[in-house]
């Protein structure tokens, strides 16, 4: 039988409320992204302030359900279409040149005793956290703009590099086996994409029709698809964030040319409604906050790893749009590719796990990509202006 804490689950599902109900009544005046207030008031109701909720099996298991919905998410948002050509190979390019920035960093800090693993930290430091930002850029009118199209490669690259590192060097440290894995899992997910859309043009008008009757097909259908290839992914010995990354992809295939503005309300709903809080709060709860704070040197390591970011994944923004970007919109796209938050939490795990990261190393981490996420943003949108709302770039 598996134990459930009542009250630590109450309070997560309420405290994921409030961060929503905040966000509801500021409206446009909160340009924090909900999952800052999910993490913080996390940190609030967990065992080193009020000591109201406790992590334990049963809430880790919504949160890693959260975690999967999450990436699926990043996943979906991806456009292949919109971000083919020039804006893709700059993302690639970017990425490679924020990973050797960040390896170096990360080199030199291991070097000075102040982490453990430069791997570890490194990856973490090279990730970035757009799909977060999707609501606040759909706001500003970003999605929609020339601007917009770069930044969303970037953010799919900066997810989906970071992910690929976990799957292969992170999960079983054998990354020849692991790679014959990753292979075959890439021919099973495009088997399921080809099966996906096929089965989505014949089906379309049967799939409309149930969308708003108790059968939700979509829905049902969407879900298994996460969870089978989570499921698939973890069977094979790889990560859980591929299996829901992949399955985004291929339900945005499979919907391609269709008018899902119903379906993807649906979704949201399930995914940011109540799983996908689960995941932020919990890690708020699980926050090593008393032994960030009770050693001055951890302290200092925040704004050590926040700048660190800001240097790693905006200097190759800065440098490769120089021909297709003014230097106000640069420094925008390096700001907003600086934010980094779900995948720092991910690694920061997995590295306490296999002993590679200490404790409080985790907490700075997590501390500065909270930070990221709650200061870059808003700087960015000033640097950017009303660009966007006038039809910019």
């Amino acid at each position: 039988m598996v134990t459930v804490d009542a009250q630590s689950f109450l309070a997560v599902v309420v405290v994921a409320a409030i961060a929503a109900l905040i966000v509801g009544i500021g409206g446009k005046r909160v340009l924090v992204p909900v999952v800052v207030l999910e993490l913080v008031l996390g940190i609030l109701i967990g065992p080193d302030v009020l000591d109201i909720a406790q992590d334990d099996d049963f809430i880790d298991f919504f949160s890693s359900l959260g975690l999967g919905m999450l990436f699926f998410f990043a996943g979906y948002e991806i456009d292949f279409e919109r971000i083919k050509g020039a804006p893709l190979k700059l993302a690639i390019i970017g990425w490679v040149i924020s990973l050797a920035l960040a390896y170096a960093i990360g080199g030199l800090l291991a070097a000075a005793g102040i982490v453990l693993s430069l791997l570890f930290t490194g990856s973490a430091m090279a990730t970035t956290a757009i799909g977060t930002l999707i609501p606040i850029l759909s706001d500003a009118g970003e999605m929609k703009t020339r601007f917009g199209k770069y930044l969303l490669a970037a953010g799919a690259v900066g997810e989906f590099g970071p992910i690929l590192l976990i799957t292969l060097f992170f999960s079983s440290g054998n990354p020849p086996e692991e790679a014959l894995i990753l292979v075959a899992f890439v021919v099973i997910a495009a088997i399921a994409a080809v099966v996906a859309v096929r089965g989505v043009t014949w089906s379309w008008p049967a799939i409309e029709r149930s969308m708003e009757t108790s059968a939700q097909l979509p829905i049902r259908v969407a879900v298994v698809l996460v969870f089978l290839l989570a499921a698939l992914a973890t069977d094979l010995g790889l990560d859980l964030l591929l299996g829901g990354f992949v399955a985004g992809i291929i339900t945005r295939l499979a919907l391609s040319g269709h008018e899902v503005t119903v379906l993807e309300s649906k979704l949201s709903a399930v995914g940011y409604g109540f799983l996908i809080p689960f995941f932020f709060v919990v890690s708020g709860i699980e926050f090593k906050l008393d032994a960030l704070i009770s050693d001055p040197g951890e302290l200092f390591k925040v704004p050590l790893f926040l700048v660190a970011f800001l240097i790693i994944r905006g200097v190759p923004a800065m440098l490769l749009y120089r021909k297709i970007l003014d230097a106000r919109d640069r420094a925008a796209l390096a700001f907003f590719s600086s934010t980094e938050l779900p995948l720092v939490v991910a690694i920061t795990a997995i590295a306490i796990d296999n002993g590679e990261m200490r404790g409080t190393t985790a907490a700075s981490l997590i501390a500065a990509a909270i930070l990221s996420t709650a200061i870059f943003p808003l700087v960015a949108l000033r640097l950017r202006g009303d660009r966007a709302a006038v039809g910019g770039a």
